[in-house]
């Protein structure tokens, strides 16, 4: 009889709180309620966190790029967009070349928030930084990329 190696090894040799998806749901758990208050606070939700955290390094994306960026699918990208730009915190810009492509770009109020935010922020990755070094936080991210197939760590290290 044919058993996949996953099932094999989540269901009969790994306790089910070890398993790869309650690993990964329990740490989101643990670590994500901090920023959820952190966002609250600041009147932002997580999506719209992580278009403006790929703005404030970018200033300007297209709709696609944020979508793939922050793992938002387009069709909930564009409430999330409209709600920024009704903020006055991002502006949407259609482009010239080609109508269908509209940009994202960063405000003043946008990096106002960013400065707002910075501090406590990074209070945040203090705490995560307290117990993880530099060394274990690079391998803690090697091993995520490799568990879910993500090859951007491979890149780092190729151009690095």
């Amino acid at each position: 009889m044919y058993r996949s190696y996953m099932n094999d090894y989540d269901v009969n040799d790994n306790p089910f709180q070890q398993s790869l998806p309650m690993a990964l749901i329990s740490a989101l758990d643990n670590v994500l309620p901090a920023f959820r208050r952190l966002f609250a606070k600041h009147g932002l939700t997580e999506q719209q966190w992580r278009v403006l955290r790929v703005l404030w390094q970018s200033e300007s994306l297209s709709s696609i790029e944020i979508s793939r960026l922050t793992l938002i699918q387009p069709n909930s990208l564009v409430g999330v967009l409209e709600r920024l730009e009704k903020r006055k915190i991002i502006a949407r810009v259609r482009s010239l070349e080609d109508r269908r492509i509209v940009y994202a770009r960063l405000l003043p109020a946008g990096r106002e928030l960013e400065r707002a935010i910075a501090p406590e922020l990074n209070a945040i990755h203090m705490m995560i930084n307290a117990r993880l070094d530099a060394e274990e936080w690079q391998m803690f991210a090697d091993l995520l990329a490799k568990a879910t197939g993500v090859c951007t760590s491979i890149e780092e290290k190729n151009h690095g």
